[in-house]
C-alpha cells in the first residue's frame, strides 16, 4: 500500500508539474498574442489617424482653394459642413422618437406632418429675417447664437428622451429647426462678403452645399448606429458638444463678415415699408423664385405621390422596402449631382440655369408619364432632386447679387418660406392624387403644370427684355447729338462706351485737368485686390464721395 501511495503521489506531482509548464507556456503564448494584438491595434489606430488627417488635409485644400482661405469662404464652408452634420445627428436621434415619417399611417397624419414642417418657415420669414437685417454689424455673433442655442436645446432633449417627455422634446425640436433656418438665412446673406475674386456666386454656393451634403451623409448612418447601440440621448449629447464648438468657430470668422448697420435717415427722408420692399424684389429675382417654386412643388408632389404608390403596390418591379430605398438613393444622388454641376457652371447665367432646370424637370416627367414604370419613376426622382438642388443654388446667387444688404436676410427668409409652402402644397396634392390616379395620370398632370409654368416664365422674360430694349432705343433717339447723352446723365442703354467718337478739332488747346490727363496718356490699369469692386464715374458726374449709391436696386 505504501508503494502504491508513493507511485500515486509521484504521478500526481508529475501531472502537476506538466500542468504548470503547460500553463506557463499558455501564459507566454497569451502574452505574445496580446502584445501582437496591441501592436496590430496600435498600427490600425495610427493608420486610421493618418487616414483621418489625410482626409482632413485634402478637405482643407478643397475648401481653401482659389483664395477661399484668405477671404473666409473656406472657414464658412467648414462651419456649414459641421452645422449640417449636427442637424443630421439630431435628425437621426429623433427619427425613432418624434419625427419618424409616418409612411404606414393614414394620409391625414401625413398631411399633419407636412403642415408642421411649415412652422419654422412661418417664423423665419416675418420675424427672424428682419432681426438679422437689423443686426448686420454682428452677424458672426448672431450665427454663433443660433449654434449655441441649438447646443443647449440638444442638451435639454437628451435629458427628456429617456423618460419620453414629449412636451419638452417637441417644442425644443421645433426651436432647433427655427434656429437652423436662421443660420442658413444668415449664411446665405454673408456669402458676397467672403466671395473671392476668382469664384462665382453659384460656384461658391455649390461648394457650401456639396460639403454640407457629404457631411450630412456621413453623420446620418453614424448617428443611427450610435442611437441603436447606446441610445438617442448620447447622440444628442454629441450634437450638443458639436454645436458649442461650432459657435466658437462662428465667432472666429473674419471681421469683414460683419457690415455696418443702416445709417440714420436724413431730415425729411422716409424709409420705405419693409414688407413692400422685400416683396418688390424686381423681375429677375421674381422670375427665378417662381421657377424654383414650381420645381419645389414638383419635388414635394413626387415624394409623397410615389411613396404611396409604392406602399399600395401600384409601382411593381420591386418589394416596397427595396423600391423606397432605390428612390431615396436616386434623390440623394440627384442632390449631389446638382451641387457638383453648379460648382462647374461658372460661366453660365444663373437665370438661364434656373429655367434650364425647370425645363429638365418637365421633360423627364413627360417621359415618365408616357412610359410609366419603376425605373422611369427613379429617373424622375433623380431629375427632380437634381433640378431642386441646382435651381436653388442659382436662385441664391441671384438674390445675393441683386438684393442689397439692408433687406437681404429678410428676402432670403421670404424666399425660403415660399419654397417650403410650395413643397407642402405639392405634397398635399400628391397625397390626394395617389387616391385616384394610378401613376401616369398624376405625372401627366404634373408635367402639364411644369410646362405651363415654363412657358409663362419664358413669355414674361421675353416681354420684359423687349420693353427694356424699347426704352433703351427711345432714350438713344432722344439724345442723337452725343452717344453719352447730356453732361451729368448716364448712358441710356446702361452700358459704358469704351471709346468716345472723335469730335471736331478744337480751336484752342485744351486747358485744365482734362488737358493734363490727355497729355499724360491713358492711365495704366491697376490690379484690384480680391473682394473689391471698381466704381465707374462718367463724364459730368460728381466725385464718388459726393454720390450716394442705394443699397437696393428696386427693379432687380
Amino acid at each position: 500500500m505504501a508503494a502504491d501511495w508513493e507511485r500515486a503521489r509521484r504521478t500526481a506531482g508529475e501531472a502537476s508539474r506538466r500542468f504548470g509548464r503547460a500553463a506557463v507556456r499558455a501564459g507566454r503564448a497569451t502574452a505574445r498574442a496580446a502584445r501582437g494584438t496591441g501592436r496590430a491595434t496600435a498600427r490600425a489606430g495610427r493608420g486610421a489617424a493618418d487616414a483621418t488627417l489625410g482626409v482632413g488635409r485634402a478637405a482643407r485644400r478643397l475648401t481653401h482653394a482659389q483664395g477661399a482661405g484668405r477671404t473666409g469662404l473656406g472657414q464658412l464652408i467648414e462651419l456649414t459642413a459641421a452645422h449640417s452634420a449636427g442637424d443630421a445627428l439630431v435628425t437621426a436621434a429623433l427619427a425613432g422618437t418624434l419625427f419618424k415619417l409616418p409612411v404606414n399611417e393614414a394620409r391625414g397624419q401625413v398631411a399633419l406632418y407636412l403642415l408642421i414642417t411649415m412652422i419654422p418657415f412661418v417664423v423665419v420669414a416675418p420675424f427672424v429675417g428682419p432681426v438679422l437685417d437689423r443686426f448686420r454689424s454682428g452677424r458672426r455673433f448672431v450665427m454663433a447664437g443660433t449654434l449655441f442655442g441649438r447646443g443647449l436645446l440638444c442638451f435639454a432633449m437628451a435629458a427628456a428622451v429617456v423618460p419620453g417627455d414629449v412636451f419638452t422634446i417637441f417644442p425644443a425640436a421645433l426651436a432647433v429647426l427655427v434656429l437652423s433656418k436662421a443660420y442658413n438665412v444668415s449664411r446665405a446673406a454673408i456669402m458676397p462678403s467672403v466671395l473671392p475674386a476668382d469664384i462665382a456666386l453659384v460656384t461658391a454656393n455649390a461648394r457650401v452645399a456639396l460639403f454640407a451634403l457629404v457631411s450630412a451623409g456621413v453623420a446620418v448612418p453614424v448617428g443611427a448606429g450610435v442611437s441603436a447601440w447606446l441610445g438617442a440621448e448620447w447622440v444628442l449629447r454629441a450634437a450638443t458638444v458639436l454645436f458649442l464648438l461650432q459657435g466658437v468657430l462662428a465667432v472666429r470668422l473674419p471681421r469683414h463678415v460683419d457690415s455696418p448697420d443702416l445709417d440714420e435717415l436724413q431730415e425729411g427722408e422716409e424709409r420705405p415699408p419693409r414688407w413692400r420692399t422685400m416683396l418688390n424684389v424686381g423681375p429677375v429675382v421674381a422670375e427665378s423664385m417662381l421657377a424654383n417654386v414650381a420645381i419645389r412643388f414638383h419635388s414635394g408632389f413626387l415624394l409623397f405621390y410615389l411613396l404611396f404608390l409604392v406602399q399600395e403596390k401600384k409601382l411593381p418591379g420591386m418589394p416596397p422596402a427595396a423600391a423606397i430605398g432605390v428612390l431615396a438613393l436616386a434623390a440623394g444622388a440627384g442632390g449631389l449631382a446638382g451641387a457638383g454641376v453648379a460648382s462647374w457652371a461658372r460661366s453660365h447665367s444663373p437665370q438661364v440655369i434656373v429655367l434650364a432646370t425647370l425645363a429638365l424637370s418637365g421633360a423627364v416627367t413627360v417621359v415618365a408619364a408616357v412610359a410609366f414604370g419603376l425605373w422611369t419613376a427613379v429617373a424622375v426622382a433623380l431629375a427632380a432632386a437634381f433640378s431642386q438642388g441646382l435651381g436653388k443654388l442659382a436662385l441664391d446667387a441671384i438674390v445675393q447679387r441683386e438684393i442689397g444688404e439692408e433687406i437681404r436676410s429678410s428676402t432670403f427668409g421670404v424666399v425660403e418660406a415660399f419654397l417650403q409652402i410650395s413643397w407642402v402644397v405639392g405634397g398635399l396634392i400628391g397625397l390626394l392624387l395617389s387616391l385616384f390616379a394610378a401613376g401616369p395620370g398624376g405625372l401627366a398632370a404634373m408635367a402639364a403644370v411644369l410646362a405651363g409654368s415654363l412657358g409663362w416664365l419664358v413669355v414674361r422674360r421675353r416681354a420684359r427684355i423687349r420693353v427694356r430694349d424699347a426704352r433703351a432705343r427711345a432714350a438713344r433717339a432722344a439724345v442723337p447729338d452725343s452717344p453719352h447723352g447730356p453732361a451729368g446723365h448716364d448712358d441710356p442703354a446702361g452700358h459704358d462706351d469704351p471709346e468716345e467718337e472723335p469730335g471736331p478739332e478744337p480751336a484752342a488747346p485744351p486747358s485744365g485737368p482734362d488737358a493734363t490727363r490727355r497729355e499724360a496718356g491713358p492711365a495704366r490699369p491697376r490690379k484690384r485686390p480680391a473682394g473689391t469692386t471698381t466704381a465707374v464715374v462718367r463724364r459730368g458726374e460728381p466725385p464718388t464721395e459726393q454720390r450716394t449709391k442705394p443699397l437696393t436696386n428696386p427693379h432687380g
